[in-house]
């Protein structure tokens, strides 16, 4: 495999949506689904997330699930380089913290992020090209399996791109509503139903109001 396995875990509510219009609720699922988070992460070289889900969030850090050795790689996603250099993530010791960008950047975003991640890797002409950006960090970070926390407009594109192999979905007893409000994959989706992003259950499971659901893509379902 030339690439890492690539797998997306996300919380919603019985409607789809992952915070509400506001932004100001992004978090609702159970100790369960934590619980859920943190196993996942101990199957991960490297946890990704987008830019837009980084700021948001202030206090959100990447790290690893308690006793975990070593700590999976911290990755962030921004084809502008539109991440805050103030962030706790880049304070918080452990794991190197990697931006993947594209050739968009200004050379100004590029220089202040080169002072405070570990590593700043340009792929792509005005979007990031995570097939190029997945075998650098295999082959530099030993990168096998990537989990990747969101949000919306970064599922999109890793779906678009054709390079998720797993989705991992708790659904919550909630329904938050509102057409502005986020869903699992925002951005510019599929046109044509025959194009979308197929998948197969791997496995289902209910504990108490929650289901946990584990899909497997088609075109790749013999990866391991």
């Amino acid at each position: 495999m030339k690439r890492p396995f690539v797998f997306i875990n996300m919380a919603m509510t019985a409607d789809g949506k992952i915070a509400s219009t506001n932004r100001k609720v992004t978090t609702f699922g159970s100790r369960n689904d934590h619980q859920r988070l943190l196993e996942l992460r101990t199957r991960a070289d490297a946890i990704l997330t987008g830019a837009g889900t980084l700021n948001a969030q202030p206090d959100i850090t990447l790290g690893p699930a308690p006793k975990q050795k070593p700590a999976p790689v911290r990755v962030i996603v921004s084809g502008s380089g539109q991440v805050d250099v103030q962030h706790e993530i880049f304070r918080t010791p452990g794991a190197p913290v990697i931006v993947l960008a594209s050739e968009r950047i200004l050379a100004r975003r590029l220089k202040e992020l080169k002072k405070v991640a570990d590593a700043v890797y340009v792929c792509g002409a005005n979007n990031v090209d995570f097939e190029a950006a997945f075998k650098f960090l295999r082959e530099h970070h030993g990168v096998k399996r990537v989990l990747c926390e969101g949000g919306g407009r970064l599922n999109d594109s890793l779906l678009r791109a054709g390079v998720v192999d797993e989705v991992n979905l708790t659904i919550c007893p909630l329904i938050l509503g509102g057409q502005d409000a986020p869903t699992i994959a925002d951005g510019i989706g599929f046109d044509q139903l025959d194009d979308a992003a197929q998948f197969k259950l791997h496995t289902r499971k209910q504990v108490a109001d929650e289901i946990f659901l584990t899909y497997r893509t088609v075109r790749n379902s013999q990866r391991p």
